[in-house]
């Protein structure tokens, strides 16, 4: 019996059975009767001479031995599935979807795309901005682009940006009746923070950056809180108040004089989180995901020289 192998189609029916505990629901994702998933998980069963599930009045459950085989199929489908998807993107091969959030697309990413196109004119970027996290099996992205931690189960991630956060606002709060030249003259004025800074633990927050500059009699949960960093971004460009935000995302908008680092770049805080290049191990075979990762990781390397 070693070395041979079951009937494919006996091996699915067991997979999505077994993901799903359920034979009907089973046999509607595989477009067949409940009866031909029940003959070919017993096809499958006296194959292996095991039982794989225990039947049971209104309900199935997985036996030791279907416990211990499922994994390996659920991975081995997946494979085939992913193989299968990535084949039928060939077609589009010059397109790139990059999956990334919308405040780095719209602060960072974006202004550079033309140094892009100009060093590989035969690829096509589709961005794809938003906040969650992607199914590179199901949503057609080649790659994502993620702030967080770094912890992303079964992907590949290398971290491109490790995380400085710094205060920023517009160059008309450093004059006027208060006019910002310590990090104590911040209590004076509004401060700026995003849905996330505040849902998250480890993200970098106000409180952890007045700590850090040794100011601790500003309340640091007062001020306007926006869905998105690039709403707090676009506030403080307005004078609205003072935002914390990553360098990286702020130095287009200081070179161009819309915002300006009040305490220049010493007060900055180094944070746990970072910017992080994710994809699939099998998607960093691809031409196109070659490319764009030695291009944005050269891009990263130099705005972090530069600044």
């Amino acid at each position: 019996m070693e070395g041979s192998f079951p009937p494919l189609n006996a091996l699915r029916a067991f997979e999505s059975t077994a993901r799903q505990l359920s034979i009907k629901k089973a046999a509607e994702e595989l477009h067949v009767t409940p009866a031909a998933v029940s003959q070919q998980i017993k096809t499958l069963e006296s194959f292996l001479e095991i039982e794989l599930f225990e039947r049971k009045v209104r309900a199935i459950a997985l036996t030791d031995a279907g416990e211990q085989l499922f994994p390996f199929m659920e991975e081995g489908f997946a494979k085939l599935e992913e193989g299968i998807n990535q084949l039928r993107r060939q077609r589009y091969s010059n397109e790139l979807v990059v999956s990334v959030s919308p405040t780095f697309a719209a602060k960072w990413l974006l202004p550079r795309l033309g140094r892009f196109y100009q060093q590989f004119p035969e690829y096509r970027l589709r961005v794809d901005a938003c906040e969650s996290l992607v199914n590179f099996r199901h949503d057609g992205v080649d790659v994502a682009l993620r702030y967080g931690g770094g912890n992303y189960a079964n992907l590949y991630s290398e971290i491109l940006l490790p995380e400085v956060v710094v205060p920023v606002c517009s160059p008309a709060l450093l004059q006027g009746k208060n006019p910002i030249r310590t990090p104590s003259d911040l209590r004076h004025h509004m401060l700026l923070r995003s849905d996330w800074q505040t849902s998250q633990p480890q993200a970098p927050c106000w409180g952890m950056w007045l700590r850090a500059a040794g100011v601790e009699d500003i309340d640091s949960t007062r001020g306007h809180q926006f869905s998105s960093e690039a709403l707090a971004m676009q506030a403080a460009i307005e004078g609205q108040g003072v935002a914390l935000t990553s360098t990286a995302l702020a130095d287009l908008d200081v070179e161009a004089g819309r915002l300006v680092f009040p305490f220049g770049r010493k007060h900055n805080q180094k944070v746990a989180f970072g910017y992080f290049f994710v994809c699939p191990e099998s998607h960093l075979r691809v031409k196109k995901v070659q490319a764009f990762k030695r291009w944005i990781t050269a891009e990263l390397s130099d705005s972090e020289t530069s600044g």
